[in-house]
């Protein structure tokens, strides 16, 4: 309890705690969850270029700029033109109707219209290239529906020439394809593990650095335990009070998809606030340096961001980092959000993943000898 009461009267008076505890989190949280709060991008630029410039093109036309995803800012006189524009980032994209599009159309002579997108932005590519070639298939369906109908077929007939299959697609738990729900589930518990990685060495290296590791040890009575529990719990009690207000932001004011319910969350967000704390004062046990163990936990904490697998899926990725992939706490706190939180699976799915969240929760007691040696020993070089 001494220590306990020493390590707050540390957080509350020294302003980097209150920074990564209280302020960086919070506007973490709001600044993703705003970033995104649409769900998907709406209403990017695009440009036409309509040599053919007929009641036919102008209609896809509008059918183009009526779609959620994408809005028709500019004409262009030439292809040339619209490439210029979209290599100075006025438009995502545009669409090209030659000249004697109507009239190869009407007579079936397949007509060719061609569209441009950037993919420079991945998100933006996808969602405009869907629209575009929406639009191109469009041109061809209308024209052999009014010819059908002309010829007396019905409206069921022309649908089955139209489209032979009908796709019936179902986006399993996130069916508004809304990219807050995945990703922001992902950077922000990211990031204030992030800030933990670094506040667990950071606590200890200071001990050292400011001569305050002989009175810790004293407080603490010599006792390995005493001094790393004393020491971490009122960072785990506040990092758990912040990881549970991001919970109640997220799934109950925003209103995320968490079928798994509030048993799954609250395990998960202990899990990850403890894994955290234990990576970081393992390395510094092994690193007994404020600035190298620091360095680790910041090089793994970033890693963590493109091994987690949601830009892209771990099992896709060179076998020998798949296998680094699981030395990161991150990688299996999103597996058990994806497994019993956003998808309600039992948690036997994800045991691997929660046998290894349990396991760096308990890597301190591989080096609480060697923290305490430090205390007790090492002196602080600049």
């Amino acid at each position: 309890m001494a220590v306990f009461l020493r390590e707050l009267h540390i957080i509350f008076t020294t302003p980097v705690y209150l920074i990564c505890m209280f302020l960086l989190p919070m506007f973490v949280m709001v600044f993703f969850t705003t970033l995104m709060d649409q769900g998907q991008p709406n209403k990017m630029p695009v440009g036409i270029v309509d040599l053919d410039n007929t009641v036919t093109t102008r209609q896809l036309t509008r059918k183009l700029d009526a779609f959620q995803n994408t809005d028709v800012v500019a004409y262009y006189n030439s292809v040339d033109e619209a490439r210029l524009a979209m290599q100075r980032n006025e438009i995502y994209g545009f669409m090209y109707f030659p000249k004697g599009t109507t009239d190869k159309l009407l007579a079936s002579r397949q007509p060719k219209i061609s569209f441009y997108y950037s993919y420079t932005s991945l998100t933006a590519g996808a969602l405009l290239y869907k629209d575009l070639k929406t639009i191109a298939t469009l041109g061809s369906a209308g024209v052999g529906s009014a010819t059908m109908q002309a010829r007396g077929y019905t409206q069921k007939q022309i649908m089955a020439f139209l489209q032979p299959i009908a796709v019936d697609l179902h986006a399993v738990k996130n069916p508004w394809t809304n990219y807050n729900f995945y990703l922001t589930t992902m950077l922000v518990p990211g990031c204030l593990m992030l800030f933990i990685f670094l506040l667990t060495p950071y606590s200890l290296g200071t001990e050292l650095k400011f001569n305050r590791a002989r009175k810790l040890l004293l407080v603490a009575g010599g006792d390995k335990w005493t001094l790393l529990l004393g020491k971490l719990l009122p960072q785990t009690l506040i990092f758990l009070s912040v990881f549970y207000l991001y919970s109640l932001y997220v799934y109950g004011i925003l209103g995320f998809p968490h079928s798994g319910g509030t048993f799954h969350i609250l395990l998960l967000g202990l899990l990850a606030v403890t894994a955290s704390q234990g990576f970081g004062a393992f390395m510094f046990g092994l690193m007994p340096s404020l600035r190298m163990s620091m360095s680790t936990c910041s090089l793994w904490a970033v890693l963590s961001f493109s091994l987690v697998g949601t830009a892209f899926p771990v099992f896709a990725m060179d076998p020998a980092i798949e296998g680094i992939a699981q030395m990161f706490p991150l990688r299996h706190y999103f597996r058990i959000y994806q497994t019993s939180v956003f998808n309600d699976f039992p948690l036997s799915y994800a045991w691997v993943n929660l046998v290894a969240m349990i396991a760096f929760s308990l890597l301190p007691m591989l080096v609480a000898g060697n923290i305490r040696k430090a205390m007790r020993e090492y002196k602080y070089m600049e």
